[in-house]
């Protein structure tokens, strides 16, 4: 597990502007900004000389982080009422994007670190982690990526309904104002990487009519050098594979390795009393897909726990209680995980962390998607039903689950509850997060890409 290193520069640049987020380093670590404690440069005690990339802890790490005029980040918080219209998004942007904070949700939740957080706030929590990223740098010619702050999923939320030209103006705007910068024209910004908090298709509107879904972000040809860090990628445009899908936000943002161990003891212990359980609600005027036929086989089958979003007994306040859902994830061996509006849902995330195996209906729903986070064995984790088997009405869910050996399911019980981990974005106000969690490997997977460029070695998937 990666454990906080030394900050290697004190740039007040770097010290964020929202008190919810200071840029300081951890207890452990020694401060650059405190002439009473000493660096490893201003360290006058004789040590061993020791070779460059050993002594340098942050070699091949150094992130440089642009200080954004506001209006690309801070004030879309501040008009946090703006952003959604059917909305009020200001409780949900609060403890630096995590939400307000929770408590046992009825024995859902244990310990610390539980947050109803909003689906589409990465862009402020990956804000937050950077701001405490161990090898953050003043110097951009030592950079090993720049990351760029801005909020795409705010300002992409808010005008959904509006025309083109106002939908793609703060874009815009952002393009020119790192076009003018000396650290842009270095690599014409293909080091350069932002998060874009919800699906790629959301930011990939391909004309000019205003009756077309989305922003042109992807599509604006200074961000297509980049990086994006997104939900979901666009599996049916290869091109547009250069984006990175990293996990959604959960609830859970622990502060340190301790509390993710100490859930990980609690879901490995829960009882489950359901073989399989579905949480979501049908397609209105759409009967004819696998959700409607999981519905259906789930609610015939008495091992199957249906948790009925918009309809039923479990409709309204319950399937949108956190500690609701969840509960149903952790009493469960199987989570059946069909497609939401897209590909992909936050609900996948949700299932893992509740130690619940997930069932996918088609590959694109996980293994095309969160590659830097997820094992590379699909069936070390999941179980993979073809939609079209189901729609077919080909298989029975309960019975292709009931033949999976105990062994196999205890074998992936405890591979999902060891990737637990690497699918929480950690509390970004924390100074003392001492475990790899999906920011981490996200930044890891931006940095490699980016060398890879610098050397020329640039494949499909770059």
């Amino acid at each position: 597990m990666a454990t906080a290193a030394w900050r290697p520069s004190c740039s007040s640049r770097l010290r964020s502007r929202s008190p919810c987020c200071p840029a300081s380093p951890g207890p452990r670590a020694r401060d650059p900004c405190n002439p009473s404690r000493s660096t490893p440069d201003r360290d006058r005690r004789p040590r061993r000389r020791l070779p460059p990339v050993l002594a340098d802890r942050c070699h091949g790490r150094y992130v440089y982080m642009y200080d954004l005029p506001p209006r690309f980040n801070d004030d879309l918080v501040r008009n946090c009422r703006n952003l959604q219209i059917w909305m009020d998004m200001c409780p949900y942007v609060v403890n630096c994007g995590m939400g307000p904070a929770m408590g046992d949700e009825g024995g859902a939740f244990s310990g610390r670190g539980w947050f109803a957080t909003d689906q589409f706030s990465l862009d402020i929590i990956f804000h937050g982690r950077m701001k405490r990223y161990d090898c953050l740098t003043d110097d951009p010619s030592r950079a090993a990526a720049v990351y760029v702050p801005f909020y795409a999923s705010l300002d992409g939320g808010r005008y959904q309904w509006n025309s083109t030209s106002i939908r793609d103006a703060l874009g815009l705007d952002l393009v020119d104002w790192l076009a003018r910068r000396p650290e842009w024209r270095a690599m014409g910004g293909r080091d350069h990487f932002l998060v874009a908090g919800r699906t790629a298709v959301d930011f990939g509107r391909n004309s000019d009519l205003d009756h077309e879904w989305g922003t042109k972000l992807l599509n604006f040809p200074a961000v297509e050098n980049m990086t994006a860090l997104v939900l979901e990628t666009n599996q049916w445009k290869p091109k547009k594979r250069r984006n990175l899908a990293v996990p959604y936000p959960t609830y859970f943002h622990p502060e340190s390795a301790a509390d993710v161990v100490a859930w990980q003891e609690k879901v490995r212990n829960t009882e489950r009393n359901w073989l399989f359980s579905f949480a979501g609600g049908p397609r209105p005027g759409n009967t004819e897909t696998v959700r409607a036929e999981i519905i259906q086989q789930c609610a015939a089958s008495t091992r199957c726990r249906l948790f009925h979003c918009g309809a039923g007994p479990d409709a309204g306040a319950n399937c949108s209680s956190p500690g609701g859902v969840m509960r149903v994830f952790e009493s469960s061996v199987f989570c059946l995980q069909p497609r939401g509006d897209t590909l992909t849902r936050r609900s996948t995330f949700d299932t893992m962390l509740a130690g619940c195996i997930p069932v996918f209906f088609h590959p694109g729903s996980a293994y095309r998607q969160y590659t830097a986070h997820l094992p590379k064995d699909p069936n070390s984790y999941s179980v993979l039903i073809m939609h079209t088997d189901v729609t077919g009405r080909n298989v029975s869910i309960e019975d292709t689950l009931s033949n999976i050996s105990l062994a196999a399911v205890k074998a992936m019980r405890e591979e999902v509850i060891r990737l637990i981990p690497r699918l929480v974005y950690a509390d970004p106000r924390s100074r003392r997060v001492d475990f790899t969690d999906a920011f981490d490997l996200a930044t890891e997977a931006v940095i490699n890409r980016v060398a890879k460029r610098r050397r020329g070695v640039v494949g499909r998937q770059n």
